[in-house]
């Protein structure tokens, strides 16, 4: 299981945050490598066969400028996206911090879930990886890059709180009904 990471809301008290364990940086190493590897052979492939013919040199510096860009990015991409990636889960809601350049809190209210679903991609295989989507009325949010048994528990603990939920209402509407 991930490191714990503690941070302090500022209005609702303190909420312990889980972080990734490091499969998922390798997983997000893996990915990045393998995208900008055909992201460079496309670039490669545009050089050689069809813009730029041998006596314009701006365009391959600017194929090189770009291809330079993309290494950076490659490279240093999931290190960040890795150490800010973090997620909570408590009896009301599920809270998922990400991002790289621009950061997104996702905060989705348990009893407005309406299907869970785990997920995993080749590279989460082989990184034993998996993510846990969460469909809402208002779109899907993905809890990425969890150990397969962890998103297990966490689908299974879903479940069980959303089981919850639907009984207390439904006694709540028979209760009512009764008083009628």
């Amino acid at each position: 299981m991930g490191k714990k990471y503690e941070a302090t809301a500022k209005r609702s008290g303190d909420v312990t945050y889980e972080k990734l364990s490091k499969r998922a940086l390798y997983c997000m190493y893996l990915a990045g490598v393998t995208g900008g590897a055909v992201l460079l052979a496309i670039i490669g492939a545009v050089n050689v066969f069809w813009i730029f013919p041998e006596d314009i040199t701006a365009g391959k510096w600017i194929s090189l400028g770009i291809a330079a860009a993309l290494l950076i990015e490659v490279l240093v991409s999931p290190y960040f996206r890795y150490h800010r990636y973090r997620y909570s889960i408590n009896e009301e809601c599920i809270d998922i911090i990400e991002g790289y350049l621009f950061v997104k809190r996702s905060i989705v209210p348990i009893e407005r879930i309406h299907k869970l679903q785990t997920a995993k991609g080749p590279f989460d295989q082989i990184f034993k990886v998996a993510k846990v989507i969460v469909t809402t009325g208002g779109g899907d949010v993905t809890l990425s890059f969890v150990e397969e048994e962890k998103a297990e528990q966490i689908a299974e603990g879903l479940r069980r709180r959303i089981n919850e939920i639907v009984k207390d209402q439904r006694a709540e509407e028979k209760s009512e009904d009764g008083r009628k």
